[in-house]
Order: C-alpha cells, then structure tokens, then sequence
C-alpha cells in the first residue's frame, strides 16, 4: 500500500477553552481529488489552516509522505507541497500575468534581480502544464474571475505543489468556467497531485471528487468514496437533520403589483427590461454571469443610474437618484458581497441592525436612543434564528450563515415592502440555507414583493413562483416554477447563450 501524501492522526484544536476539531484522523492520496465538506462552523477552516501551517494543533500529529512534524509553519507546509487557493486567490492586481504567476518562486529562491525573461518562460511553462493560453503582459485587474482562478492554479503547480486546496473555488464562476476548472484538477489529479476541494454545492461535489469526508462540530461523522453518497444521505451527514426543501406555495393576494418595471435601460449593461411582481411573490432572475442581472438589481435600489424606462411603485412612477430614494418608497437590497457590502465586518450586531435606521431611533434632543437600538437587535435575532449570545459581538466572528441573515436583518429592519436579494445563500451552509428560504417564504405569505437574483437553479426551483432568464442584458425567459424542473432551466441558460454565439 503506497504511502499518503498527508496524514492527520487525532489532531485536536481549541479556541478560548471551545473545542474547533476533536480527534482528526484523515488520509489524502496522491492523485486523490478529496472534497472537504460541512457546515459553516464545522472545522473546515481551522482543518486546512492547520494543513498549511497557520495553526498548530494542540495535540496529535502530522505526516507528509510518511515523515512526521512536530512543529509545521507556513514556510514548511510550502515546501512539502502544501498550496492553497482562498476565494480571493491572493493575486497582485496591478502586476502582469507573468509576474503574478512567477513571483512565489521568485521569493522562495531568494532572487534580488528579476530576470524578465525566465519570469515568462516560467509562466508559460504553468500555463502549458493546463492547457491554457494567456497574455503573459495583461495586467491582472482587467481579467474575468475564472482566469485570476487559474493564474492562482498555476502559481501553485510552479511551487511544485503537490497538494492544491481550493476553498469555495466556483463562487465567481460561469457554468463553462466551472466545466473548465472541472477539467483542470482532473489534469492535476492524473499529474499526481492530490486537490482539495472545500464547497457547499453538493452538485460540484458529486461531479467532480473522487472521496468525500464530512466534518461535523469539529469531528469526521463520514469518509467515504463519493459514490457511497446521494444528496440524502449527504446533507444528513453534514447536518444531523433530514432537510427537504418544499416548493413556495404563492397565493395571490392582490391582482394589482405592486413593483412594475417597464423597458429599463442601461447602455451596455441590460436592455427593455420588463416585469411585475405582485404581493406575496417571490420572482427569480437568472443568468449566466455578466448577463446583466446584478447591474438591474443595483439600478432597482438606486445604486446605478438607468438611461431610459420606468420604474413604477404603487402605480406611482419613481426617480432615484440615490439610495435614500429607493428606500423611500420601501425599497430594500441585499447585496451579492456580504463582506464587503453588506456588513460593517468590524462593527458589533445590533451597530449593523440599526445602521439602515439610525435616524428613527434617536430621541427628540438628537441623541440615539440605545434602548431602541436594542431592542431592534434583539427582536432581529429571534425573528431570524441567528445564533447570537451577545449583541456586542462583531459581524466578522459570525459564521458565513449567521452573517447572511444579519444582512437580511439589517434591510428588514427598514420595514421593506420590496426586498431584492442578490445571491442570498451564496457561501451558505445547507441548514443556513434552508432557513434563510423559510425566512423568505414567510416574508412573502406576509405580502412582501420578494426579487431573487440566484445561480442556483435548484434554488430557484425550491422557493420562487416565477422564473425570468437574462441573456446578455436581455430578458429572454419567463415561466412559472411549477412549469419547469431544474434541468429545463439550466438547459433554457445553456441553450441560448450557445445560440446567440451561433448567430
């Protein structure tokens, strides 16, 4: 029997006297494609940091290809072969592709003058070992997300990684991109490298790993061979529960709507854009990425400015010229970043729940008033299950799950009756997922206008009434979710956007 490339025996870690990982024993194989998988909060994260050196367990041990280490740091993660990909990827924005490719390798020979020459020909060299083509000059700012992905890959195969881990790595990425990065650690795995692969969306799991171990509450629950799952038994294991996700049941309320978009334009972006949403809908939009969907979101909310068409609330046609407009008429909008637009990251739970209403929670001699402040949070946390001991506790210390429904707590807190939510379970944990629905669910039987804008087809599939598909800034799709299955769907995207090209 040949040798793991990496070995854990009972590795355990403790925060603040709160146990991360308990008793970790876990094998990767050369050549092995292993998914990591669990709920946000589960280990995953404190599991590869201690894989790479940022953490040191309390106890046990760790073996690369058969010798162990008992004390492991980043710089000796790297030279076992250790590299991993964050969803940011860690790239040099304003550096070319060349450089940005070549620099690792660069610090770690210690070199004081760069060669322009070799830096390319090693570039190209990573690139090659793919099968992808780039312009080594092309400063990396003016690339799509799929291509700063495989620039991240490249600069890991040129630091002769042996093993490549990949956090949430489809996030950003179009379906044909996702089949591309598909084929790309397929190549990696037949090389000889072992590719971790941390992800939520169970379809990626299934198509593209060879072994799947689930953490749950820092332990390993299961570790088997991907074919030993099906979506089931999968989420039972990552969860504890058995989860079904029933189809949103609208009931019309009222034959007027309430939110009307008529031939909205915004030059370059999306064209004769319309639709209605009535009381106690929630209406999808999809896409491939780039089709123009978050563009509309943001002109809807007031954040981008529209060049021509109506946007009617209550009969009543709306100009925004800002935000405060659109919340105005009870206009509310989640965003597609929750880190970066959503969140004061560095600021505690009920600051973000009262950060969209200050204004109304200030006494008459100007102050704040902090028990209204409170209170707010307080009653935020109950309506939306959010698993909170203190509301002095920062955003940044909540899971990506606990986060999302801050998010949605801090925009519902404006007493919305349109809410437009951009990729509401993106980085989202299955059980967060399914409760972040419910929520939504609940807030349309109520008569909220729900607007979800989601590349997740299932998701659609399981929680709105009616589906639209953007195609290069045209709505070229309309249908009721009780017409159509998630196959019909994904093909109808798939379909046109091949026959546009076509054309």
């Amino acid at each position: 029997m040949s040798i793991p490339i990496l070995e854990l025996k009972d590795i355990n870690k403790s925060f603040n006297g709160h146990r991360v990982l308990c008793d970790i024993d876990l094998k990767i194989n050369c050549g092995e494609v292993l998914c990591l998988v669990g709920e946000n909060g589960s280990g995953k994260s404190t599991l590869i940091k201690i894989i790479s050196g940022v953490y040191k367990p309390d106890s046990g041990s760790v073996f690369f290809n058969g010798s162990c280490f008992s004390k492991l740091d980043p710089v000796i993660s790297i030279k076992q072969g250790v590299q991993v990909i964050y969803q940011d990827f860690s790239i040099f924005p304003n550096l070319s592709v060349a450089e940005n490719i070549s620099l690792g390798m660069q610090l770690v020979n210690n070199k004081k003058f760069l060669n322009w020459k070799n830096i390319k020909k090693m570039a190209q060299k990573a690139l090659d070992i793919i099968g992808v083509s780039m312009d080594l000059n092309e400063e990396v700012w003016r690339l799509p997300v799929s291509q700063k992905q495989i620039i991240a890959i490249c600069r890991s195969i040129l630091q002769e990684a042996k093993i490549i881990i990949m956090d949430e790595p489809t996030t950003a990425l179009t379906n044909k991109e996702i089949e591309r990065l598909y084929e790309i650690i397929r190549e990696l795995a037949a090389r000889g490298m072992a590719v971790v692969f941390v992800s939520h969306k169970l379809d990626e799991i299934f198509s593209v790993c060879d072994r799947i171990t689930v953490l749950r509450n820092g332990k390993i629950v299961k570790d088997e061979y991907s074919n030993k799952f099906d979506k089931e038994n999968l989420t039972y294991y990552m969860t504890g529960e058995h989860i079904a996700e029933s189809p949103f049941n609208y009931v019309p309320i009222s034959q007027e709507p309430i939110f009307q978009v008529k031939n909205l334009c915004k030059k370059g972006f999306f064209n004769d854009i319309s639709f209605n949403v009535y009381p106690g809908e929630i209406l999808g939009i999809t896409g491939q990425l780039g089709c123009g969907r978050t563009e509309l979101a943001k002109a809807l909310f007031g954040i981008e400015k529209i060049d021509d068409g109506q946007i009617i609330v209550h009969g009543e046609n709306q100009y925004f010229k800002s935000i405060e407009d659109a919340k105005r008429v009870r206009i509310a909008y989640v965003p597609e970043d929750r880190l970066s637009e959503g969140l004061f990251m560095q600021r505690s739970l009920k600051d973000n729940f009262s950060s969209t209403t200050i204004d109304r929670k200030k006494k008459k001699s100007g102050l704040v008033d902090f028990s209204k402040v409170l209170d707010e949070a307080i009653f935020r946390i109950n309506e939306l299950n959010i698993n909170a001991n203190d509301v002095r506790s920062l955003a940044s210390t909540f899971s990506g799950g606990n986060q999302q429904r801050i998010v949605i707590g801090k925009w519902l807190a404006t007493n919305p009756e349109i809410l437009i939510l951009n990729g509401p379970t993106v980085g989202v944990d299955i059980k967060s997922k399914s409760e972040i629905h419910k929520i939504l669910k609940e807030l349309a039987k109520k008569g909220m206008c729900v607007i979800m804008i989601s590349d997740d087809i299932g998701e659609l599939i399981s929680t709105t009434n009616r589906v639209l598909v953007m195609n290069q800034g045209n709505i070229i799709f309309e249908r009721e979710t009780s017409e159509i299955d998630v196959e019909v769907l994904n093909k109808k995207i798939l379909q046109d956007l091949k026959e546009d090209k076509n054309k």
